[in-house]
């Protein structure tokens, strides 16, 4: 049997969604839960654990970075997207969109 590697591991849900609910501008944490609970039609709700832990990896690979804002009312950290974060989510995009086809092209053959 013979295993193929992708140029990158496919993103993991929360990560994608964190990506996803940041490409449209810099936000802050609780923002970021309430778009992903929003993107997922209230299928995804992530905790504060994970999504902390994974802002906490995606600060590491460079894919987000920290974003000063002028909210002074509490100690709000706001993440934007990286130019790498765009490409690593753009990438995932374009691998589920070839999937999403080819399994499109089978359930139609299937019903024939």
């Amino acid at each position: 049997m013979r295993h193929v590697v992708e140029e990158h591991e496919p993103l993991s849900e929360p990560v994608f969604l964190i990506l996803t609910s940041l490409a449209e501008g810099p936000q802050h944490g609780y923002a970021i839960m309430r778009d992903i609970e929003t993107l997922s039609g209230g299928r995804v709700r992530l905790s504060t654990g994970t999504l902390y832990g994974a802002l906490r990896r995606m600060l590491e690979d460079r894919w987000i970075e920290r974003f000063e804002t002028h909210d002074t009312s509490r100690d709000k950290q706001s993440y934007r997207l990286t130019p790498a974060g765009r490409d690593r989510l753009a990438a995932d995009v374009d691998r589920l969109r070839s999937l999403s086809r080819a399994a499109a092209a089978r359930l139609r053959l299937s019903e024939v």
